[in-house]
């Protein structure tokens, strides 16, 4: 990946571009594979080539992916790239417009859905995996009474636990220990309620 940095999306114009399903779709296809090619993606999306091909060309004009240095030997198909760590959306940066604040929503629900569908998924499958993995796999709900304060930094120190980790599995597989280890989606949601 380009940057080791997370980007913080805070311009309409890209929120509206990464805020097409196939897009987001497309987006967590090529962050797991790390590097792909239009027609990899194409299989993995079940979508035709020169449609996938077309969305990855607006996710790249706006600096959320770009071609992959160093991939293809025949020239023929262009190889992509995340080009940051991973992406970022704050309330604030689209809260001063209600048609920003409307696009926020509208994005946030998509990518809860997308969530929900990948999570599905996994329920739908859950005996064709191994014991092993079915133990380890966990869904939990803590309701608790923070501040704001407490919320951020609760928030802040599991970002830092989990990008650990990431970093740990990414640095392992890159050096070819692959054996056991498998894609796996780990979705934390934190928000104030009232009953």
């Amino acid at each position: 990946m380009a940057s080791n940095e997370s980007r913080r999306v805070s311009d309409l114009g890209t929120l509206k571009a990464f805020g097409h399903p196939l897009r987001m779709k497309l987006y967590r296809a090529l962050y797991i594979a790390r590097r792909a090619t239009a027609s990899q993606l194409a299989e993995q999306v079940d979508e035709a080539v020169s449609l996938v091909s077309y969305h990855l060309r607006k996710l790249a004009d706006h600096g959320l992916i770009e071609p992959a240095e160093g991939e293809g030997h025949d020239g023929r198909e262009r190889w992509w790239q995340p080009a940051s760590k991973g992406l970022n959306f704050h309330d604030e940066d689209f809260s001063d417009a209600p048609e920003k604040a409307a696009t926020h929503a509208a994005v946030g629900r998509l990518s809860f859905d997308q969530r929900i569908e990948l999570y599905r998924g996994y329920l739908d499958a859950q005996q064709s995996w191994s014991p092993e993995w079915r133990s380890a796999a966990s869904s939990s709900e803590y309701l608790t009474r923070l501040t704001a304060e407490e919320l951020a930094t609760l928030t802040r120190e599991m970002h830092e636990l989990i990008d650990r980790y990431e970093e740990m599995g990414r640095t392992r597989d890159e050096a070819g220990d692959t054996e056991g280890r498998e894609n796996v989606a780990l979705h934390l949601y934190g928000f104030p309620f009232r009953i």
